[in-house]
């Protein structure tokens, strides 16, 4: 052996010594036999499967999550294809049967004459980084569902009422199909705190707000609270005979609930006042001045002696 023979094995030695020692598992494939020419041996500390039985790009895509293995195939083959480098994030088969997140990195390899001739990689174990991901995931639904919900009843937001108010307008401008609301007001809460405490009030607008909600029955009605001892029900394709029945439905849950309330002026059993209205809305009209329209029922509602409803628009 040639003293430059020499060399170059041993630097090949090196460079083996060097890549098997990373937690990043090497791999080489031959393009026109589509085989494994190398694959590290860190691979069976990870997946489990033995160094020798990665033999073809099968034993790679077959130990694949199925729901990946479609999408991730055809697009490493089609990079690959185009002489591009590329990565895939993929959960790889263990084999114990379980999955761990792999992130292939991918250069190809041409010859002189510029076609692809192999493929050369790294896999990097990013399991641990993915359970990040989706905590971070996770914690970011809560946030934007606690966003749109209101802390003290658990029931939706005035944030989340404007949203949904200005998708179901639109809808109804669409369709023409009439939509009602529904605004509800604890009678004489004031005088309620005063008297029973805050700790109390609040118990009353928990039990309220969950009485409330089953008024909502169908999957696109809507149940909010409005602000302080105010609620809204917005009710889509609607009509006001059928807001009217689900008014009285709402009085009925509340009563149900029998909250005494000694310092009422109109019962001894906690009642409501509402607002009610209904509109199939044209180009012209705006939610906001239907919305205020139907707190001036429910402002009516109250002036006529409250435990009642009014409905109809201006």
């Amino acid at each position: 052996m040639t003293d430059i023979a020499r060399e170059i094995e041993q630097d090949s030695a090196v460079y083996k010594t060097l890549l098997e020692s990373t937690k990043a598992i090497p791999w080489k494939i031959d393009w026109a036999t589509m085989q494994f020419a190398y694959i590290g041996p860190q691979i069976e500390a990870l997946l489990g499967w033995a160094q020798n039985s990665w033999l073809s790009v099968n034993d790679w895509s077959d130990r694949m999550h199925p729901e990946d293995r479609e999408w991730v195939v055809n697009f490493c083959v089609s990079q690959s294809q185009s002489g591009i480098d590329h990565e895939a994030d993929y959960r790889a088969l263990t084999s114990d049967g379980n999955y761990v997140w792999i992130r292939d990195v991918v250069h190809v390899v041409r010859n002189d004459d510029g076609e692809v001739e192999a493929l050369v990689g790294f896999m990097f174990d990013i399991s641990e980084r993915k359970k990040t991901e989706e905590k971070l995931l996770t914690l970011q639904k809560e946030l934007e569902e606690l966003s749109f919900k209101d802390g003290l009843t658990g029931v939706a937001n005035r944030r989340m009422f404007d949203s949904i108010m200005q998708l179901e307008w639109t809808n109804s401008r669409r369709t023409g199909q009439p939509l009602s609301v529904i605004m509800i007001d604890i009678d004489y809460f004031k005088q309620y705190n005063d008297h029973y405490g805050h700790l109390k009030g609040d118990d009353c607008l928990r039990r309220v707000a969950k009485a409330l909600n089953t008024a909502a029955a169908r999957s696109r009605d809507f149940f909010a609270r409005y602000g302080g001892e105010e609620f809204i029900l917005v009710l889509p394709e609607t009509d006001a005979a059928a807001a009217e029945r689900v008014a009285e439905r709402c009085r009925n849950l509340v009563f149900k609930e029998q909250i005494q309330h000694d310092y009422s002026a109109v019962s001894q059993i906690l009642t409501i006042s509402m607002g009610l209205g209904t509109i199939t809305p044209s180009q012209k009209d705006e939610p906001r001045a239907f919305i205020d329209a139907v707190d001036r029922n429910l402002y009516l509602a109250k002036q006529q002696g409250r435990n009642r409803q009014v409905s109809g628009l201006d």
